[in-house]
């Protein structure tokens, strides 16, 4: 079992950067494939990016060069960078982790066992 905790939303203008945390409790992220995803009203839950055991990274169209995923062991957590934010990446999101994958990543919501509460970005224009 492994309890995950985001932090770092908030409120930013476009254009501005804002960087997401996720800690662990109860095991080692390096156990884990990691992931975030976000999820704004009304819409689905969206993969933003994903991180293998092995540091593999992967990112969709609308992340890919604003955004970046990392982890640090030695803190047990895993960070999002987010760059040239747009109001359309408003959104609450969550860091989710996958016990299962050994090298790749996975885009699906129902690869991810452990789930955040989540943390709210809201980016004006």
């Amino acid at each position: 079992q492994v309890q995950l905790l985001e932090s770092g939303g908030g409120l930013v203008r476009a254009g501005g950067s804002l960087s997401l945390f996720c800690a662990a409790t109860g095991r080692t992220l390096s156990s884990f494939g990691m992931a975030w995803f976000r999820q704004a009203p009304g819409k689905n839950r969206e993969f933003v990016a994903a991180i293998s055991r092995s540091d593999r990274t992967d990112y969709p169209d609308f992340a890919r060069g604003r955004f970046t995923i990392s982890r640090d062991n030695a803190k047990n957590t895993v960070s999002l960078e987010m760059n040239s934010l747009r109001p359309e990446d408003t959104a609450v999101y969550y860091c989710a982790a996958d016990p299962k994958r050994l090298v790749s990543t996975s885009r699906s919501v129902v690869e991810y066992e452990y789930w955040g509460q989540g943390t709210q970005v809201t980016v004006s224009s």
